[in-house]
Parts: structure tokens; C-alpha cells; sequence
């Protein structure tokens, strides 16, 4: 009997949240970083997320969500099927009730804007600067700059 009772106390519940929700159909992206504004409230199909928790697809009515981006590729998808691809270098990506998205990176680049040989040569330096380094943070960070170059080079070519 409390199970029944139970049950229909949470689907009651549940009925509630989902009243209040207000999804959309429609998905607006906030994409920025402190270089550039790439999209502000732009009505997008899709957005895909390297976090590090795993990358993922964004769409409309999407669960609300919070993550952490880790170095990598953001790939968004306008309404016409359009896909644009960004190098991110860490940040956050925000998913909300209302079908908005925001996603705010430390560094961001259109993909086509890199040059591959440059992040090459990024990426050696950084290795040499680990390999180097003598305290525990110049190799903390020399490892994070390694990651980054390391992404930056995969998303480039």
C-alpha cells in the first residue's frame, strides 16, 4: 500500500517539474572566449562538447546541464546544416531549462585559422619544457601546456 502510495507521489511530483519547464524548440548558443564573440544568442541545430567527462551532443530540450570543456573541438551546427568547428583550450559549457546554451572557453579558434606546422612547433616546445622542467609546478604546468598543444595539433590537421 505505501509502495502504490509512493509511486503516486512521485509521479505527481514529477508531473509538477515538467509543467514548469518551459523548453524550447528553438536552441540559442552564447559561444565566447576572451578573444572573441562567436555567436550570441544564435539559433543553432546542434553543438558538440569535448568535456572531461566525455564529449557530448547538445540539442534542443536538452537535460540541463554543466560541464567543464577539456582541450578539444567544439563543432556547432547551424539550422541551414552548416559545421563550424572551434579549438577550444578549456572552459565551460552550460545547458539550461530554456534551451539555451552557453559556452565560455579560456581560448577559442576557428579551426581553419590554425596553422598546423606553428602548433607543431607549440607542442615541441612544451614537450622540451617538461621534459626540463625542476619543480613540481614548472611540470604541472608544462604538462597542461602539452595537452593543449596536443589537442591543438589532433584538431588541426
Amino acid at each position: 500500500m505505501s509502495f502504490v502510495k509512493n509511486a503516486r507521489l512521485v509521479a505527481l511530483r514529477g508531473a509538477r517539474l515538467s509543467q514548469k519547464r518551459s523548453y524550447s524548440d528553438d536552441m540559442k548558443l552564447t559561444f565566447a572566449a576572451a578573444n572573441k564573440t562567436f555567436y550570441d544568442a544564435a539559433v543553432v541545430r546542434q553543438i558538440d562538447v569535448p568535456s572531461f567527462s566525455g564529449s557530448f551532443g547538445i540539442l534542443a530540450k536538452h537535460v540541463p546541464t554543466l560541464a567543464v570543456l577539456k582541450p578539444g573541438v567544439v563543432q556547432v551546427t547551424d539550422n541551414d546544416g552548416k559545421l563550424t568547428k572551434y579549438f577550444v583550450s578549456s572552459g565551460s559549457v552550460t545547458v539550461n531549462e530554456d534551451s539555451s546554451v552557453q559556452v565560455l572557453a579560456e581560448e577559442a579558434h576557428n579551426i581553419e585559422d590554425i596553422d598546423v606546422s606553428e602548433a607543431r612547433q607549440l607542442l615541441s616546445k612544451y614537450q622540451s619544457a617538461l621534459s626540463s622542467a625542476g619543480s613540481d609546478k614548472a611540470k604541472a604546468e608544462a604538462a597542461i601546456a602539452v595537452e593543449v598543444a596536443e589537442a591543438l595539433v589532433k584538431a588541426a590537421e
